[in-house]
């Protein structure tokens, strides 16, 4: 058995979540219910027995036998849920890759939804997310035939392919009327876990993925931040958006580094003894600076307990809107023959108690992303344009002469002097664009990083005001 992870959503497109192979496990008596009987169990399994014998030697065209165990005991496992699924040797070993962080694919989490496949979110920078994939897409064909009747393991399977060689997966959007037709060209996927920038004086971060690098790419990003930004640094925001989760000791370990103190995450299993309870150490490496925490649709699972412990504590706002809602985790075990199974054993509850299966995080402060433009505005008039204005005491000398000129402005002809020389049709910079805590243009145009960067240092003002 491998450590507890939080790993996907379901599956994500670059192995699949392949097909199902796993050896029946005898139930403990102690754990059987009171009376029942041994004997119905194994009269299904010799009707399971007597129905691939039949299979075997009377259907239409020979069929490989392994081939049918495996679909049998992959529909036993995802009928359980989403989440549980198998891994023949092959996908199991490329899972423990994408876990370091590499591998190849898509570049799309996905989960099924009412027979076709759903987005969870595309990966940075991968042909998904260049192409436009956008959560919350659903996938109904593949090179155009339909997803409908097929396993989310199937679909998996389809999507998975040769480094080089292109698919079409045709999608449906909300609010968008016609399907959409994307072509796509599998790659090699190397996710870069964290990524970080200085948004003037706000430190920013985002997490991709929680691969193993995750917590320890944080640590260095805020390290780099605080030397880069120097004393003006205000805090920092956590960009958590699209990001599908991953292993669980990450998350943990990216919670402990922003508290001191309490719990992280709590996971109750089917027995009640078997609860488990991670909690912080002291120590916070921001130094108790503020932090926003971004999150939407999006966002799931390992994502979720960050920001669930996060907001429960009150160490950090929650902007954006509501996450995934993935609050069950999956357990790797290794079964025979080389392969694995994911098994969901367990849900995972915030340190206030929440369960956030199904409900997920609920924003402190809900913001739809949205898109940002200026507005030009008319120019008016300003005391400093009105003849015989007072002189404002607190005036140099110097910029006697610059008054002198711009009181002399006519009404009807604001911002222009009689004698200015130049073209109408002059612009001059906005005075924002002269603010030197202004995030840079690509960052503008990010509107829920903007309400995040303003929240931040709104915190700061206030904070500094009152001491």
């Amino acid at each position: 058995m491998t450590r507890l992870s939080l790993a996907t959503t379901a599956a994500i497109l670059a192995f699949g979540a392949g097909v199902a192979l796993a050896p029946v496990l005898a139930q403990d008596k102690a754990e059987s219910k009171p009376g029942s009987d041994k004997s119905e169990l194994y009269q299904q399994l010799n009707l399971f027995g007597d129905v691939l014998e039949r299979i075997r030697r009377d259907y239409v065209e020979p069929v490989d036998e392994k081939t049918l165990m495996e679909n049998a005991i992959n529909g036993m496992l995802a009928a359980l849920d989403p989440h549980s699924s198998y891994m023949n040797p092959k996908i199991y070993k490329d899972m423990q890759v994408q876990t370091r962080g590499e591998f190849g694919g898509l570049g799309i989490e996905v989960t099924m939804e009412s027979g076709v496949i759903k987005v969870v979110s595309p990966i940075d920078d991968t042909p998904a997310s260049k192409a436009g994939v956008q959560s919350g897409d659903l996938i109904f064909a593949l090179d155009g035939e339909p997803v409908q009747g097929l396993t989310l393991q199937e679909a998996v399977e389809k999507m998975r392919g040769k480094v080089g060689t292109a698919i079409k997966i045709s999608i449906r959007r909300a609010n968008v009327k016609d399907p959409i037709d994307l072509s796509l060209t599998r790659e090699t996927i190397k996710v870069k876990a964290t990524r970080f920038r200085l948004e003037g004086d706000v430190g920013y971060i985002r997490v991709t993925s929680f691969t193993e690098q995750a917590t320890s790419g944080v640590l260095d990003a805020v390290e780099k931040i605080k030397k880069e930004a120097g004393p003006k640094l205000k805090g920092y925001v956590l960009d958590l958006r699209n990001n599908p989760g991953g292993l669980l000791d990450q998350a943990i370990s990216m919670v402990d580094a922003f508290l001191d103190k309490g719990e992280i995450v709590s996971v109750k299993a089917r027995k009640a003894e078997d609860v488990q309870r991670w909690n912080a150490k002291p120590g916070d490496v921001t130094g108790g600076l503020p932090i926003v925490v971004l999150m939407n649709g999006g966002s799931a699972s390992a994502s979720e307990i960050v920001a669930g412990a996060l907001q429960d504590h009150r160490r950090a706002i929650i902007l954006g809107t509501r996450s995934f809602g993935k609050g069950s985790v999956q357990t790797i075990m290794q079964v025979t023959g080389g392969g694995a199974i994911r098994l969901t054993t367990a849900l995972y509850f915030t340190p206030s108690g929440r369960s956030i299966q199904k409900e997920g995080i609920k924003p402190d402060i809900e913001v739809e992303q949205a898109k940002v433009e200026t507005i030009q505005q008319r120019a008016g008039f300003r005391e400093e344009n009105l003849r015989r204005s007072i002189t404002n005491p607190n005036e140099k000398p110097t910029d006697k002469k610059t008054d002198d000129k711009t009181s002399q402005l006519k009404p009807g002809d604001p911002g222009k002097a009689p004698n200015d020389k130049k073209d109408d049709k002059t612009t001059t910079a906005s005075p924002a664009s002269t603010d030197p805590d202004e995030p840079p243009k690509d960052a503008v145009a990010d509107y829920q990083l903007l309400r995040a960067v303003d929240l931040i240092r709104g915190i700061s003002l206030y904070t500094s005001r009152s001491h």
